[in-house]
């Protein structure tokens, strides 16, 4: 015999009746009997529910309800059968619904529902949908009958939770199919006690009735057709890269069910379990996917350690502490007890070792109703102190991974809360069954949605990683690093699994997100036209709204109130990485603070462009320092405008013309005493000293100034221009002295053992600065490693696209770190 069930969605409509109808059609040919049970149509269940919640307080907008339910189901009739074959079914179901509305009628009178009522109206959805389905493929010339699971399906009296009598209900459905041809239809969801009073399997329960039917008839396989093509490796409705999962074993599919996975109803595993029947999850509307197989023995895939992750939402943690708890044995049985006599169900369980702790996790709408029942346990404990108050925090979740071949493999939980880590998910509680099937944490709430993202490319996706760009400064330093994403995009993805996707742009006027990604063939169209009014602090929350994964905040700016937030996007466990200087040559207290906190947060702070652009000038003095080298020595040529200019002035164009062709070329900030002040210059050096882990502040930097004071103090760039042409036989004299003595002169910051200077120098030709060309830059480390011949690292150091690529190798090392 076949046994199939279609849920809710499947026969929500005429139009996904028929495609039921096709579905049972293809299963005639082998002339077996064909089992079909069905659920009530999508939503109706707790349209009834909630008829009987206002019925019970006297609100009469249950009869708007009940006239919807009786709409819907009539319409369908009218579109499934031939006109002339209707009367009989709209008859049959105007009569239910009339009984229906008179038990409505009742509760709203006395105002009261009892669980014996709210199981026999909760159970005409089924009811309801059966007849209308059986008369359909009646209406089509298919053998079809209908039977009730009232007179085979016993259970006992606890109306709400009614528990099934297996033997006796087996024996009964034997009987009653023993001599079924055909097509039976068979409401899901309703069975009956004894006595024959109608009780209900609980939400979900159709999936149950047919477990039941396949395991009494010893079915060789059980069909489960929803609206899904199988048990999928997430919720899709959160992980928009979950996937169907091919097979799955019995105990795997519990835990997913479990802990929130919809597809199959928890208890419905059980009787199949027990007689070894396969479960196939098919899709309705998709009828020729695979779908999900739940077998005893599914094929194994050792290098899938997970099979799934699940998540239950709504969930509360309660703590019992105290002192008085430790080596005395009843008070865990008192405390479930507690918990048991309300009716309350346990989800997760944890326990302290030192007995001092026992935290549990029930669903957030039981808390007022267990706090009520421990704190009435434990009365006279809490009066003397015993036991501390009852901590309470709701707004929870539990998400659980699952998979047989965790069992005995090292490391699972260890990847699990380094991925949670890292992402900023703080875990609340943990619990592992020695099954070793499953790992539970739980978490706040609002961190649902990155926790099961983060753990699904981890363990699922773990060749392909999601980065989340958050851009402020799109000048252009920004305009070059977004047209560098562009270009590699695909190259990232095929050859480096690296997903870049750039979440959010700004500039000083407006900011623009986008959670699923901005496209990078109209960012600049969509930040003027889609972006709203640039507020730093909006754009903070925002992104910490977001809480996307392995999100990373780049700042391009120069500006200072940008990078004071840095603190502060560290500390939502988001990573930092900045051409920004800003923020590194504040004092020593704040650099080091911005250190520790990335540590604390796992989130990097990377400042690689902030010296040499694109250069790996930061990357190399890190290595030398974690390997344990001490630095001993730096110089450095810094500034690529004024390299450009000293290489290019030679006493026959003006110092101040060679300035303007600077300018001109974008080699020098708007204004040109900003570079020929060598404040840059000193905040560079100032941060090699400080990653060579000394302290050291700006102010005991000693600058070496070369431009005369009166130029300095001009009121504009044309007064400083002109100021400079006015004093140009001071720069004659500069050159004409370095010429002489066969050196060029460079501008030059040096630290040696504890000083440290910036200022003009003149370089012989055996010097490495000697034939430093164009803006380059150059940098020398002599350390205990290199005591006389220096490391030398050397290339541009100035440009928006260099700078552009450093800050690209910064993103790169995050995503492979």
């Amino acid at each position: 015999m076949h046994v199939l069930k279609f849920g809710g969605t499947s026969v929500a409509s005429a139009k996904n009746i028929r495609l039921v109808q096709e579905i049972i059609n293809d299963k005639l040919p082998d002339n077996k009997p064909v089992c079909v049970v069905v659920s009530a149509l999508g939503g109706i269940t707790t349209q009834l529910i909630d008829c009987g919640k206002y019925a019970a307080v006297g609100d009469d907008r249950y009869t708007g309800i009940l006239k919807e339910i009786a709409a819907r189901h009539i319409q369908v009739i009218k579109e499934l059968i031939h006109l002339k074959n209707q009367g009989k079914t709209l008859s049959e179901i105007r009569i239910m619904l009339n009984e229906l509305e008179d038990i409505f009628r009742g509760i709203y009178l006395i105002r009261e529902m009892s669980p014996k009522t709210s199981d026999r109206i909760q159970g005409f959805g089924e009811l309801l949908s059966s007849v209308i389905i059986h008369a359909y493929l009646t209406d089509q010339k298919m053998a079809c009958s209908r039977i009730e699971p009232f007179d085979f399906i016993i259970t006992n009296d606890k109306h709400g939770k009614a528990q099934i009598d297996k033997k006796k209900s087996y024996r009964n459905i034997r009987k009653k199919l023993k001599d079924a041809s055909g097509i039976v239809i068979i409401p899901g969801f309703v069975a009956a006690t004894e006595q024959g009073e109608p009780t209900t399997l609980g939400r979900g329960g159709s999936d149950y009735t047919a477990a039941l039917v396949a395991a009494a008839v010893e079915s060789k396989i059980l069909e489960i057709w929803t609206d899904v093509s199988g048990m999928m490796t997430a919720d899709p409705r959160e992980v928009s890269s979950a996937y169907v999962i091919r097979e799955l074993a019995y105990e795997e599919a519990m835990e997913l069910t479990h802990f929130g996975a919809k597809v199959v109803y928890p208890p419905s595993i059980i009787p199949v379990l027990e007689k070894k029947i396969p479960i196939q999850i098919k899709n309705t509307f998709r009828k020729n996917d695979e779908g999900t197989l739940i077998t005893a023995t599914p094929e194994q895939q050792p290098d899938r350690l997970i099979r799934g992750l699940s998540c239950i939402r709504n969930i509360a943690l309660i703590n019992l502490t105290g002192g008085g708890m430790i080596g005395i044995p009843d008070f865990s049985h008192r405390f479930f007890r507690a918990l048991s006599s309300a009716r309350i169900n346990v989800v997760i369980i944890t326990q302290a070792s030192s007995e001092h702790t026992i935290c549990v996790g029930i669903s957030q709408e039981d808390v007022a109703l267990a706090k009520e029942a421990v704190e009435e346990e434990f009365q006279l404990e809490l009066a003397t102190g015993k036991i501390d108050p009852l901590e309470i925090e709701e707004n929870l979740a539990v998400v659980a991974l699952v998979g047989s071949n965790m069992k005995h493999q090292v490391g699972v939980s260890g990847r699990m809360f380094s991925t949670l880590g890292s992402n900023g998910v703080n875990i609340k509680a943990i619990a592992q069954g020695s099954s070793e099937r499953n790992i539970s944490v739980v978490i706040d709430q609002a961190e649902v949605k990155k926790t099961l993202n983060c753990l699904h490319e981890s363990f699922f996706l773990s060749d392909k990683k999601k980065l989340n760009l958050f851009i402020i400064g799109v000048g252009n330093v920004g305009k070059a690093f977004i047209g560098q994403i562009k270009k590699q995009k695909k190259y990232l993805s095929k050859y480096h699994h690296v997903n870049l996707v750039v979440a959010a742009v700004a500039n000083s006027r407006k900011m623009y997100f986008n959670e699923q990604g901005i496209n990078l063939n109209t960012w600049d169209k969509d930040l003027d036209s889609k972006g709203s009014k640039m507020n730093l602090k909006k754009f903070l929350e925002t992104m910490d709204e977001m809480n996307l994964r392995n999100s990373i905040f780049i700042d391009n700016t120069a500006n200072e109130n940008v990078a004071s937030c840095y603190i502060d996007v560290l500390k939502m466990s988001i990573s930092v990485v900045t051409p920004n200087k800003i923020a590194c040559t504040q004092s020593i207290e704040s650099f080091i603070d911005l250190k520790k906190v990335s540590l604390r947060y796992k989130s990097k702070f990377l400042y690689e462009t902030n010296v040499g652009a694109g250069l790996p000038v930061i990357s190399t003095l890190s290595d030398l320092i974690k390997s344990g080298d001490e630095v001993l020595k730096i110089e450095a040529v810094l500034s690529g405008s004024l390299n450009f200019i000293f290489n290019n002035y030679n006493g026959t164009e003006t110092f101040a013309n060679i300035v303007r062709q600077a300018m001109e070329e974008g080699f020098t900030e708007p204004d040109p005493r900003i570079d020929l002040s060598g404040v840059d210059v000193k905040r560079k050096i100032l941060i090699l000293i400080r990653d060579s882990v000394v302290n050291m502040e700006m102010n005991d930097i000693k600058t070496i100034g070369f431009i005369p004071e009166e130029c300095m103090n001009a009121k504009n760039t044309d007064a400083f221009l002109k100021s400079l042409e006015k004093h140009e036989e001071h720069f004659k004299k500069m050159y004409k002295k370095a010429s002489d003595a066969g050196k060029k002169l460079k501008y030059v910051a040096s630290y040696n053992r504890g000083k440290a200077e910036t200022g003009i120098r003149m370089i012989d030709s055996s010097h490495p600065f000697f034939h430093l060309e164009g803006k380059d830059n150059i940098v020398t480390f002599n350390t205990r490693r290199y005591p006389e011949q220096p490391l030398v690292i050397k290339g541009a150091g100035a440009g928006a696209e260099v700078t552009a690529s450093g800050i690209f190798a910064d993103i790169m090392r995050i995503a492979n770190s």
